[in-house]
């Protein structure tokens, strides 16, 4: 298995996440990638984009936070 990639969005409003984690999915065929936010509007919207782009998408509640888990 590949190494896991950690984008810590963590404090960022919108749109901050979902251009973190595009620029993290650049160029990836596959691969495991963490989202770290903090709201839930975040966590939609990151999962929304990775959706779009044909990643499989599942979320983890943390400590007053998420973890959106990108698979594909």
């Amino acid at each position: 298995m590949s190494d896991v990639i950690t984008v810590n969005a963590s404090g960022l409003s919108c749109p901050q996440p979902v251009l973190m984690t595009k620029k993290a999915l650049a160029g990836l065929e596959s691969g495991h990638v963490e989202v770290l936010v903090d709201t839930a509007t975040s966590r939609n919207n990151v999962s929304r984009f990775a959706e779009n782009k044909g990643w499989k998408v599942s979320t983890e509640e943390r400590g007053g936070g998420y973890t959106v888990i990108l698979e594909k």
